[in-house]
Protein backbone atom coordinates (compact mmCIF):
# COMPACT_ATOMS: atom_id res chain seq x y z
CA UNK A 1 0.00 0.00 0.00
CA UNK A 2 1.35 3.41 -1.00
CA UNK A 3 1.11 6.47 1.18
CA UNK A 4 0.06 9.54 -0.81
CA UNK A 5 2.80 11.96 -1.79
CA UNK A 6 1.72 15.48 -0.84
CA UNK A 7 3.04 17.92 -3.42
CA UNK A 8 1.98 21.46 -2.55
CA UNK A 9 3.43 24.23 -4.68
CA UNK A 10 4.18 26.82 -2.04
CA UNK A 11 6.83 28.22 -4.41
CA UNK A 12 4.02 30.12 -6.08
CA UNK A 13 3.01 31.75 -2.80
CA UNK A 14 6.58 32.80 -2.10
CA UNK A 15 7.65 34.14 -5.47
CA UNK A 16 4.55 35.72 -6.93
CA UNK A 17 1.84 35.44 -9.56
CA UNK A 18 4.17 35.14 -12.54
CA UNK A 19 5.05 31.56 -11.53
CA UNK A 20 1.45 30.32 -11.61
CA UNK A 21 1.39 28.97 -15.20
CA UNK A 22 4.67 27.15 -14.60
CA UNK A 23 3.44 25.71 -11.29
CA UNK A 24 0.15 24.49 -12.71
CA UNK A 25 1.78 23.03 -15.81
CA UNK A 26 4.25 21.12 -13.63
CA UNK A 27 1.43 20.01 -11.36
CA UNK A 28 -0.91 18.68 -14.04
CA UNK A 29 1.94 17.00 -15.95
CA UNK A 30 3.21 15.47 -12.72
CA UNK A 31 -0.20 14.14 -11.77
CA UNK A 32 -0.66 12.52 -15.17
CA UNK A 33 2.75 10.85 -15.10
CA UNK A 34 2.66 9.64 -11.49
CA UNK A 35 -0.96 8.56 -11.12
CA UNK A 36 -0.13 4.93 -12.00
CA UNK A 37 3.01 4.87 -9.82
CA UNK A 38 2.26 6.58 -6.52
CA UNK A 39 -0.81 8.40 -5.15
CA UNK A 40 -0.24 12.14 -5.38
CA UNK A 41 -1.93 15.18 -3.88
CA UNK A 42 -1.07 18.27 -5.89
CA UNK A 43 -2.22 21.75 -4.86
CA UNK A 44 -1.31 25.28 -5.95
CA UNK A 45 -1.87 28.05 -3.43
CA UNK A 46 -3.99 31.23 -3.45
CA UNK A 47 -6.91 32.23 -5.65
CA UNK A 48 -5.14 31.45 -8.90
CA UNK A 49 -4.51 27.93 -7.66
CA UNK A 50 -8.19 27.20 -6.99
CA UNK A 51 -8.45 25.24 -10.24
CA UNK A 52 -5.83 22.77 -8.99
CA UNK A 53 -8.19 21.83 -6.15
CA UNK A 54 -11.18 21.49 -8.48
CA UNK A 55 -9.50 19.62 -11.33
CA UNK A 56 -7.42 17.10 -9.38
CA UNK A 57 -9.75 14.16 -10.33
CA UNK A 58 -9.30 15.08 -13.98
CA UNK A 59 -5.53 14.79 -13.77
CA UNK A 60 -5.28 11.80 -11.43
CA UNK A 61 -4.93 13.51 -8.06
CA UNK A 62 -5.30 11.25 -5.02
CA UNK A 63 -7.48 13.74 -3.17
CA UNK A 64 -8.06 17.47 -2.80
CA UNK A 65 -8.55 19.83 0.13
CA UNK A 66 -11.43 22.11 1.09
CA UNK A 67 -12.76 23.77 4.23
CA UNK A 68 -16.01 22.77 5.88
CA UNK A 69 -17.47 26.27 5.83
CA UNK A 70 -16.68 29.72 4.52
CA UNK A 71 -14.63 31.95 6.78
CA UNK A 72 -12.60 29.02 8.15
CA UNK A 73 -9.92 29.09 5.44
CA UNK A 74 -6.29 28.65 6.52
CA UNK A 75 -5.11 30.17 3.22
CA UNK A 76 -6.68 32.04 0.31
CA UNK A 77 -7.97 30.01 -2.61
CA UNK A 78 -9.45 27.22 -0.50
CA UNK A 79 -13.01 26.29 -1.59
CA UNK A 80 -15.66 24.98 0.75
CA UNK A 81 -16.74 21.35 0.57
CA UNK A 82 -20.16 22.61 -0.46
CA UNK A 83 -18.66 24.47 -3.44
CA UNK A 84 -16.68 21.44 -4.58
CA UNK A 85 -19.70 19.16 -4.31
CA UNK A 86 -22.55 21.43 -5.40
CA UNK A 87 -21.01 24.14 -7.59
CA UNK A 88 -18.24 22.25 -9.37
CA UNK A 89 -19.80 18.76 -9.11
CA UNK A 90 -16.38 17.31 -8.28
CA UNK A 91 -17.72 13.76 -7.98
CA UNK A 92 -18.62 13.90 -11.69
CA UNK A 93 -15.15 15.02 -12.80
CA UNK A 94 -13.03 12.32 -14.46
CA UNK A 95 -10.20 11.99 -16.95
CA UNK A 96 -12.54 12.55 -19.90
CA UNK A 97 -14.26 15.64 -18.45
CA UNK A 98 -13.96 18.72 -20.67
CA UNK A 99 -12.88 21.95 -19.01
CA UNK A 100 -14.42 25.34 -19.72
CA UNK A 101 -13.88 28.53 -17.76
CA UNK A 102 -13.99 32.28 -17.35
CA UNK A 103 -10.85 34.34 -18.04
CA UNK A 104 -10.77 37.68 -16.24
CA UNK A 105 -9.51 39.85 -13.42
CA UNK A 106 -11.38 39.80 -11.08
CA UNK A 107 -13.37 36.57 -11.48
CA UNK A 108 -14.17 35.53 -7.91
CA UNK A 109 -17.52 37.36 -8.00
CA UNK A 110 -18.81 35.49 -11.06
CA UNK A 111 -21.86 33.22 -10.88
CA UNK A 112 -20.87 31.53 -14.16
CA UNK A 113 -19.27 28.42 -12.59
CA UNK A 114 -22.49 27.70 -10.70
CA UNK A 115 -24.80 28.39 -13.65
CA UNK A 116 -22.84 26.62 -16.36
CA UNK A 117 -21.63 23.58 -14.42
CA UNK A 118 -25.23 23.08 -13.31
CA UNK A 119 -26.34 23.42 -16.94
CA UNK A 120 -23.77 20.81 -18.01
CA UNK A 121 -24.98 18.46 -15.30
CA UNK A 122 -28.67 18.94 -16.15
CA UNK A 123 -28.11 18.26 -19.85
CA UNK A 124 -25.78 15.29 -19.39
CA UNK A 125 -22.67 17.04 -20.70
CA UNK A 126 -19.46 15.77 -19.10
CA UNK A 127 -17.86 19.15 -18.44
CA UNK A 128 -16.95 21.58 -15.67
CA UNK A 129 -16.71 25.38 -15.67
CA UNK A 130 -14.02 27.07 -13.55
CA UNK A 131 -12.74 30.61 -12.86
CA UNK A 132 -9.34 31.66 -14.22
CA UNK A 133 -7.79 34.71 -12.55
CA UNK A 134 -5.49 35.91 -15.34
CA UNK A 135 -2.99 38.76 -15.66
CA UNK A 136 -1.67 38.13 -19.19
CA UNK A 137 -4.13 36.41 -21.50
CA UNK A 138 -1.54 35.51 -24.16
CA UNK A 139 0.69 33.79 -21.61
CA UNK A 140 -2.31 32.01 -20.13
CA UNK A 141 -3.48 30.59 -23.46
CA UNK A 142 0.02 29.46 -24.40
CA UNK A 143 0.13 27.33 -21.24
CA UNK A 144 -3.46 26.06 -21.32
CA UNK A 145 -3.16 24.76 -24.87
CA UNK A 146 -4.20 21.16 -24.16
CA UNK A 147 -7.39 19.84 -25.80
CA UNK A 148 -8.60 19.23 -22.22
CA UNK A 149 -9.30 22.99 -22.05
CA UNK A 150 -12.10 23.04 -24.60
CA UNK A 151 -13.27 26.65 -24.44
CA UNK A 152 -13.27 29.91 -22.55
CA UNK A 153 -15.45 32.86 -21.70
CA UNK A 154 -13.69 36.20 -21.37
CA UNK A 155 -14.51 39.21 -19.24
CA UNK A 156 -12.89 42.43 -17.96
CA UNK A 157 -10.17 43.42 -18.78
CA UNK A 158 -9.17 40.95 -21.54
CA UNK A 159 -11.95 41.14 -24.16
CA UNK A 160 -9.93 43.29 -26.54
CA UNK A 161 -6.49 41.76 -25.97
CA UNK A 162 -7.75 38.21 -26.55
CA UNK A 163 -8.74 39.02 -30.14
CA UNK A 164 -5.07 38.80 -31.16
CA UNK A 165 -4.75 35.39 -29.45
CA UNK A 166 -7.38 33.74 -31.65
CA UNK A 167 -6.49 31.84 -34.82
CA UNK A 168 -9.80 32.94 -36.29
CA UNK A 169 -12.30 35.63 -35.29
CA UNK A 170 -15.97 35.67 -36.24
CA UNK A 171 -16.73 38.62 -38.59
CA UNK A 172 -19.08 40.29 -36.08
CA UNK A 173 -16.54 39.99 -33.26
CA UNK A 174 -13.91 41.41 -35.61
CA UNK A 175 -16.16 44.38 -36.39
CA UNK A 176 -16.76 44.96 -32.68
CA UNK A 177 -13.08 44.55 -31.82
CA UNK A 178 -13.74 42.37 -28.79
CA UNK A 179 -14.23 38.67 -28.03
CA UNK A 180 -16.05 37.12 -25.08
CA UNK A 181 -16.34 33.49 -26.20
CA UNK A 182 -13.51 31.24 -27.41
CA UNK A 183 -13.93 27.72 -28.79
CA UNK A 184 -11.02 25.30 -29.28
CA UNK A 185 -11.37 23.32 -32.49
CA UNK A 186 -10.17 19.71 -32.75
CA UNK A 187 -7.04 20.96 -34.55
CA UNK A 188 -6.21 23.13 -31.51
CA UNK A 189 -7.00 26.47 -33.14
CA UNK A 190 -8.95 29.02 -31.11
CA UNK A 191 -11.98 30.70 -32.67
CA UNK A 192 -13.31 33.90 -31.11
CA UNK A 193 -16.91 35.11 -31.02
CA UNK A 194 -18.84 37.95 -29.42
CA UNK A 195 -22.20 37.18 -27.84
CA UNK A 196 -22.28 40.27 -25.61
CA UNK A 197 -24.05 42.44 -28.13
CA UNK A 198 -26.91 40.01 -28.79
CA UNK A 199 -27.36 39.12 -25.11
CA UNK A 200 -27.36 42.69 -23.81
CA UNK A 201 -29.34 44.27 -26.63
CA UNK A 202 -32.02 41.57 -26.70
CA UNK A 203 -32.43 41.85 -22.90
CA UNK A 204 -32.91 45.62 -23.16
CA UNK A 205 -35.37 45.20 -26.03
CA UNK A 206 -37.37 42.60 -24.12
CA UNK A 207 -37.55 44.88 -21.06
CA UNK A 208 -38.74 47.77 -23.22
CA UNK A 209 -41.40 45.64 -24.92
CA UNK A 210 -42.62 44.26 -21.61
CA UNK A 211 -45.29 41.62 -22.06
CA UNK A 212 -44.82 41.84 -25.85
CA UNK A 213 -41.23 40.50 -25.66
CA UNK A 214 -41.85 38.17 -28.62
CA UNK A 215 -43.19 40.94 -30.84
CA UNK A 216 -41.34 40.75 -34.15
CA UNK A 217 -41.91 44.41 -35.03
CA UNK A 218 -39.11 46.96 -35.37
CA UNK A 219 -36.70 47.31 -32.48
CA UNK A 220 -37.88 49.61 -29.67
CA UNK A 221 -34.32 50.99 -29.70
CA UNK A 222 -34.76 52.49 -33.15
CA UNK A 223 -34.39 56.26 -32.93
CA UNK A 224 -33.71 56.18 -29.16
CA UNK A 225 -30.78 57.90 -27.53
CA UNK A 226 -28.42 55.22 -26.22
CA UNK A 227 -25.69 56.49 -23.88
CA UNK A 228 -22.89 54.04 -23.10
CA UNK A 229 -20.45 54.66 -20.25
CA UNK A 230 -17.18 52.91 -21.03
CA UNK A 231 -15.26 52.23 -24.23
CA UNK A 232 -13.78 48.80 -23.48
CA UNK A 233 -14.84 45.42 -24.81
CA UNK A 234 -18.37 45.47 -23.38
CA UNK A 235 -18.86 49.09 -24.44
CA UNK A 236 -17.83 48.22 -27.99
CA UNK A 237 -20.32 45.35 -28.10
CA UNK A 238 -23.22 47.50 -26.91
CA UNK A 239 -22.27 50.33 -29.26
CA UNK A 240 -22.26 47.92 -32.20
CA UNK A 241 -25.58 46.39 -31.18
CA UNK A 242 -27.27 49.74 -30.55
CA UNK A 243 -26.11 51.02 -33.93
CA UNK A 244 -27.46 47.89 -35.67
CA UNK A 245 -30.86 48.54 -34.04
CA UNK A 246 -30.99 52.14 -35.27
CA UNK A 247 -30.28 53.90 -31.96
CA UNK A 248 -28.47 57.23 -31.62
CA UNK A 249 -25.27 56.31 -29.81
CA UNK A 250 -23.26 58.46 -27.41
CA UNK A 251 -20.07 57.15 -25.79
CA UNK A 252 -18.84 58.61 -22.49
CA UNK A 253 -15.47 57.49 -21.19
CA UNK A 254 -12.80 58.54 -18.71
CA UNK A 255 -10.29 58.71 -21.59
CA UNK A 256 -11.93 60.92 -24.20
CA UNK A 257 -9.78 59.66 -27.09
CA UNK A 258 -11.14 56.14 -26.62
CA UNK A 259 -14.69 57.48 -26.46
CA UNK A 260 -14.14 59.45 -29.66
CA UNK A 261 -12.62 56.49 -31.53
CA UNK A 262 -15.49 54.18 -30.58
CA UNK A 263 -18.11 56.82 -31.37
CA UNK A 264 -16.61 57.40 -34.80
CA UNK A 265 -16.71 53.66 -35.56
CA UNK A 266 -20.49 53.55 -34.99
CA UNK A 267 -21.37 57.00 -36.31
CA UNK A 268 -22.10 58.36 -32.84
CA UNK A 269 -20.94 61.16 -30.57
CA UNK A 270 -18.45 61.22 -27.70
CA UNK A 271 -18.39 62.79 -24.25
CA UNK A 272 -15.86 62.88 -21.47
CA UNK A 273 -17.10 61.85 -18.03
CA UNK A 274 -16.78 65.49 -16.97
CA UNK A 275 -19.11 66.53 -19.81
CA UNK A 276 -21.58 63.91 -18.64
CA UNK A 277 -22.19 66.05 -15.54
CA UNK A 278 -24.00 68.70 -17.60
CA UNK A 279 -25.65 66.28 -20.01
CA UNK A 280 -29.45 66.53 -20.14
CA UNK A 281 -31.21 63.24 -20.93
CA UNK A 282 -33.99 62.78 -23.43
CA UNK A 283 -37.20 61.08 -22.47
CA UNK A 284 -36.95 57.33 -23.03
CA UNK A 285 -33.18 57.29 -23.38
CA UNK A 286 -31.10 54.22 -22.51
CA UNK A 287 -28.09 54.52 -20.19
CA UNK A 288 -25.70 51.56 -20.00
CA UNK A 289 -22.73 51.21 -17.66
CA UNK A 290 -20.10 48.91 -19.18
CA UNK A 291 -17.28 49.83 -16.79
CA UNK A 292 -16.11 47.83 -13.78
CA UNK A 293 -17.54 50.46 -11.43
CA UNK A 294 -20.33 48.86 -9.43
CA UNK A 295 -18.85 45.37 -9.57
CA UNK A 296 -17.73 43.39 -6.54
CA UNK A 297 -16.59 44.38 -4.00
CA UNK A 298 -17.80 47.99 -4.49
CA UNK A 299 -21.32 47.16 -5.59
CA UNK A 300 -22.69 50.57 -4.57
CA UNK A 301 -20.26 52.43 -6.82
CA UNK A 302 -21.54 54.33 -9.84
CA UNK A 303 -19.79 56.05 -12.76
CA UNK A 304 -22.38 58.84 -12.64
CA UNK A 305 -21.07 62.03 -11.01
CA UNK A 306 -23.17 63.27 -8.10
CA UNK A 307 -25.58 66.00 -9.09
CA UNK A 308 -25.59 65.11 -12.76
CA UNK A 309 -28.80 65.38 -14.73
CA UNK A 310 -28.58 61.64 -15.27
CA UNK A 311 -28.79 60.84 -11.56
CA UNK A 312 -32.40 59.78 -11.86
CA UNK A 313 -31.93 57.62 -14.95
CA UNK A 314 -31.78 53.88 -14.29
CA UNK A 315 -28.53 52.20 -15.28
CA UNK A 316 -28.72 48.98 -17.29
Amino acid sequence: MFLPFIYSLYTYSLFGDFLLPICLELLFCGLKKLKHQIPMIGLVMRERGLISRILCPKFGGYLTFAVLEGGKESASGQPTTSDLLNVYKIRRIGTDTRIYGLIGKPVGYSKSPFLLTEAFSSTGVNAVYVPYLVDDVADFLSVYSSPDFAGFSCTIPHKEAIVKCCSEVDPIAKSIGAVNTIVRRPDGNLVGYNTDYTGAISAIEDAMRGSHANDSSASPLSGRLFVIIGAGGAGKALAYGAKEKGAKVIIANRTFDRARDLAMSVGGDALSLAELESFHPEGGMILANTTSIGMQPNIDGTPLPKGTGLAGVALT
